[in-house]
């Protein structure tokens, strides 16, 4: 199984760049820029990568980010999980990325998106990975705020794909930024959001009738709610979970409670991804093999959650078509 998931062609839909920081390369990067951080080895800063619940994560997370300040740090963190992607046969990712947590801290919108960009063309030169970037507004800030970095973000257009939602759920709903989205979707952004990780089913309604977004980020808690799984599945909507990311943030106790083969029997489009696999101990491939060693999944279950990643990501359908036959010829050949 652990080699049939290793060799499985896929391709991720919920991965935070910043997220993906190795301490190695948050150490490397802090000297570069002679940044003090309040730990003096690789270790010391692994054991603090224990979390309680989101908002003890998102502290750290924030924490790690203030050490990238130039366009060569944003490059070499993106470059970096490229390069993961290529060890774990990984086709195309869609990598969300937060100007705020940057802009805040005076560092160019420009230098962010240049430095990603540049990494995702270089990789899919090397490696052949294809890519999209997603822009992502921080719901713990005002709505207003995140008009700011929608109009900063109108010269780049040519490189962001879609737009998101993440940061802190509780307390912050989807109808919070309904104006925003929608001023999004006229500037030609695919809507996406983050709904029903710690947030209520009712946010995950708000996310679907007033954001009108494409694919639902996390989504666990939509199964409260029986008309709400109904319509998730009329409308044929992904959902972009995250089983280590869950495990973590103690979203479930324990993998084996993960309730992704019960969505999956209950007719959804479940995805699996890794969502900030710095800190919650894997990558997309340790999602799999987790989840699968968890909840008893058969091939034919990993080749469907496989088949959803490419056939509900933002690809044309040409190129959709291309990985789905390089997938489908890999499980014939191996099942």
């Amino acid at each position: 199984m652990k080699a049939f998931i290793e060799n499985l062609p896929k391709a991720e839909l919920h991965l935070h760049i910043e997220g993906s920081l190795e301490p190695e390369l948050l150490f490397e990067i802090a000297q570069r820029n002679k940044i003090k951080i309040p730990y003096d080895s690789v270790e010391a800063l692994r054991k603090a990568y224990q979390f309680d619940c989101l908002q003890d994560f998102l502290d750290i997370y924030y924490q790690g980010a203030q050490v990238l300040l130039t366009e060569q740090d944003f490059y070499d963190l993106t470059y970096a999980y490229f390069q993961k992607c290529d060890a774990q046969n990984v086709r195309h990712t869609e990598i969300m990325f937060d100007p705020q947590t940057h802009t805040e801290r005076g560092v160019a919108f420009e230098t962010v998106i240049n430095g990603i960009s540049k990494a995702c063309e270089a990789a899919e030169k090397d490696f052949g990975i294809s890519s999209f970037l997603i822009m992502s507004y921080l719901r713990h800030m005002t709505e207003a705020d995140a008009f700011v970095t929608l109009k900063q973000s109108l010269p780049f257009k040519d490189k962001i794909k879609a737009v998101g939602l993440d940061s802190s759920e509780k307390g912050n709903p989807p109808s919070k930024f309904q104006k925003v989205f929608e001023a999004s979707i006229n500037e030609g952004y695919i809507p996406l959001a983050h709904a029903g990780e710690e947030g209520p089913a009712e946010y995950v309604w708000e996310a679907l009738d007033l954001l009108h977004i494409k694919r639902i980020d996390h989504g666990n808690n939509s199964l409260q709610d029986e008309k709400l799984v109904q319509e998730i599945i009329k409308r044929d909507m992904a959902l972009t979970v995250c089983p280590l990311s869950n495990k973590a943030l103690q979203v479930v106790p324990d993998l084996t409670k993960h309730p992704l083969k019960k969505m999956m029997d209950m007719g959804l489009k479940v995805t699996v991804n890794s969502d900030d696999p710095a800190y919650f101990g894997g990558q997309v491939n340790q999602n799999y093999i987790e989840i699968q060693e968890a909840l008893n999944l058969t091939k034919a279950d990993l080749y469907q959650l496989a088949r959803n990643s490419f056939a509900y990501s933002l690809l044309d359908d040409e190129v959709k078509t291309k990985y789905l036959e390089e997938l489908e010829i890999y499980y014939q050949m191996n099942n």
